[in-house]
């Protein structure tokens, strides 16, 4: 229990922390910096959210809440911008409307999957009926929200404006084809998921005949995109926000995501000579068109 509080109290304290430098030149909101506000209402958010979730020893709502947390931050980051520039420029309010979108689609996504398995989520096993890991686990999220999502702040909460140029274009094209890149691999799973016919069998078709973890690709693949359009607005210790992809990029691949996965397929389907092949064949994560 110690360990676990000592976590909750050191991932608070780096969110914080984080908010406050990354923030440096955000626009003010309630007498702070805005994008330090974000950072506490995220902690908040997830600190309310588990109360409900430990007393009834359930993570059914522990993904669906990790979208909201998005949903709300970019609002209140978007309300600051408002609250002291009167308006949104075109660079932030294409970010907003992008973060807002992808948030809605993961989220709507994550609800469904959650809801046909049943409510229940193997990762949160051995940890739900023990509060003080339980409330790491969800501290844990809200330091998801505000790295990844911090070059979306900045750029929304940003005191000096840029005028529109060659990384606007070029990031809305990255985030484009990531987000359809991810939302086709997510729609390709559920569907050969629900076929009866593929029941125990491992998906190695669309997108999945290009990467194991297409998804996963795109995902990395927007946030850098939302990276690639805030670069003229960083400056000094904004440059932090240089974390958003690569936090995702380490999270899907070292711990949360790819590795688990592929441990995972590993017992179910080692033994089988087609997965063998669809392993030597297809990339972990980088697409490859199939040489079939």
């Amino acid at each position: 229990m110690g360990k676990s509080l000592g976590v909750v109290v050191i991932v608070a304290a780096l969110i914080l922390a984080f908010s406050w430098y990354a923030g440096a030149n955000s626009v003010p909101l309630f007498g702070l910096k805005a994008m330090f506000v974000a950072g506490l209402w995220a902690l908040a958010l997830n600190w309310l959210a588990f109360i409900p979730s430990a007393i009834a020893q359930s993570d059914k709502f522990y993904d669906t809440m990790g979208a909201i947390t998005y949903f709300t931050v970019t609002l209140l980051s978007v309300y600051a911008a408002f609250a002291y520039h009167g308006d949104l420029d075109t660079r932030s309010l294409v970010v907003a409307a992008m973060v807002v979108v992808w948030c809605i689609r993961l989220g709507t996504f994550l609800f469904i999957r959650i809801k046909n398995s049943g409510g229940s989520d193997s990762r949160f096993e051995k940890i739900k009926t023990k509060p003080a890991r339980f409330l790491a686990a969800w501290t844990l999220q809200a330091l998801w929200v505000v790295f990844t999502a911090s070059a979306a702040i900045v750029v929304i909460t940003a005191e000096s404006r840029e005028p529109i140029g060659a990384f606007f274009f070029i990031g809305s094209a990255i985030w484009l084809f990531g987000f359809v890149f991810e939302s086709v691999a997510d729609a390709q799973k559920s569907a050969f998921k629900n076929d009866p016919q593929n029941e125990g069998d491992f998906i190695d078709v669309g997108l999945w005949k290009w990467s194991r973890h297409p998804n996963y690709f795109g995902e990395i693949t927007l946030w850098t995109g939302i990276l690639v359009i805030a670069i003229p607005v960083l400056s000094g210790p904004s440059w932090l926000a240089v974390i958003s992809p690569i936090f995702v990029y380490i999270l899907l691949t070292r711990i949360s995501g790819i590795n688990l996965q592929e441990e995972q397929a590993k017992e179910r389907w080692g033994d089988d000579p087609e997965y063998q092949k669809y392993r030597e064949n297809t990339p972990v994560l980088f697409p490859k068109p199939p040489s079939d």
